[in-house]
């Protein structure tokens, strides 16, 4: 095995603990673990970094208020342990660190909204300047489930963005990225480092084993796709294990290092990639394709074949085009009319499009401007 990689250079961490490495017991907040992730947090910044916590842990630590009930099986039931937990789950932070900690809970409307977002970007700065350690979790007593993120994986890489991270350090119960499940492979050996995150990547991913998680390594891969294209490295390390917590200490990463992208994607392109749920899909033919891909074209109704979802004016809608393997999508973009107005004037040419739509106020359907190209 290779040296153990340097973490690039930071000033300031998104750090990311699971559930497991909370409440190991699934059920209340345990110091087992988390003892050793608040002296990093507070060591690192004795040495004047910004350290910004994502805890998972609120549902285990509603549990334990419950004692002898069965595990929570409807939204109704975890949102109220996790109403139960949240006051728990920052009381243990609490305790453990040596600085004011602020609680910051977000749903998927909060980085889907610009307006939003940029409150809570600015939210956040200002709790960073009053010395406090912002912790962030999913508001999961309110969030529905078509407007969640999920899981706390992502919901870092939307923070690290938030944030303007250096670095995104995931905390889990496995040593990283292997070659295959060490549980199964003995033999399997961990990635170091993993210049970009590739299909291949997704295939050597397999489920969660906690019994309180919602995410495995898919989801942690997902997390640093996302955050390495918009610049921020990402580290996966075990958080059960001293050394690892001690190598991070000493600017060494012991899992694997997700290298940041060499020309990261801008604020506005990650946004709308990762931030904005696509509501549906606008089918084009492969002449419209190329004039998207190769001219930067803006999405014209001549070159509409179809379109499906349940998507409204304003909306993201992913741009595909079929192909004998079923279809490619080739864009994201947010689009000027909804489903039936597309089908409305599908396949026109721009003169006809008020012949078929005498309200429109457009002879586009996704202005460049407001689309962005996927890599293919």
């Amino acid at each position: 095995m290779a040296d153990t990689p340097e973490l690039p250079s930071w000033n300031r961490a998104v750090v990311k603990v699971g559930s497991s490495l909370v409440a190991p017991a699934a059920s209340g907040c345990s110091r087992r673990y988390t003892e050793a992730i608040a002296q990093f947090v507070t060591t690192s910044r004795a040495a004047g970094r910004d350290v910004i916590l994502v805890s998972s842990g609120a549902v285990a630590a509603g549990r334990s208020t419950q004692p002898g009930a069965p595990s929570p099986r409807t939204i109704p039931e975890r949102q109220a342990l996790a109403a139960l937990g949240q006051p728990l789950l920052m009381q243990h932070w609490q305790a453990l660190l040596e600085a004011p900690c602020a609680q910051l809970l977000l749903t998927y409307d909060d980085l889907y909204h610009r307006r939003r977002f940029v409150n809570a970007k600015n939210t956040l700065a200002e709790l960073l300047a009053q010395g406090t350690v912002p912790i962030i979790n999913e508001n999961d007593t309110v969030a529905v489930e078509e407007l969640k993120v999920g899981d706390n994986d992502n919901l870092s890489a939307h923070a690290a963005v938030l944030a303007e991270a250096d670095v995104l350090i995931i905390c889990s119960d496995v040593d990283g990225l292997y070659t295959a499940d060490p549980q199964v492979v003995p033999e399997a050996e961990r990635l170091d480092v993993v210049a970009q995150v590739e299909a291949r990547h997704y295939a050597l991913a397999g489920g969660t084993r906690s019994a309180v998680g919602t995410g495995g390594m898919v989801t942690k891969l997902e997390a640093a796709e996302k955050a390495t294209a918009r610049g921020i490295p990402t580290a996966i390390v075990n958080g059960t294990r001293a050394d690892h917590l001690q190598a991070l200490t000493d600017g060494t990463s012991p899992g694997t290092l997700f290298r940041a992208a060499s020309s990261p994607i801008s604020a506005r392109r990650y946004w709308m990639l990762h931030a904005v749920p696509a509501r549906g899909r606008i089918w084009v033919d492969a002449g419209a394709a190329r004039a998207l891909q190769k001219d930067g074209a803006s999405l014209l109704p001549a070159g509409v074949t179809g379109a499906d979802g349940t998507f409204r004016a304003g909306d993201a809608v992913e741009v595909a085009v079929a192909t004998d393997a079923g279809a490619t999508v080739v864009a994201k973009g947010l689009t000027q009319y909804g489903l039936r107005d597309v089908r409305a004037i599908q396949g026109c040419q721009s003169y006809e499009v008020r012949d078929r739509l005498p309200e429109a106020h457009s002879t586009l359907v996704i202005h460049r401007d407001e689309l962005v190209l996927l890599e293919r």
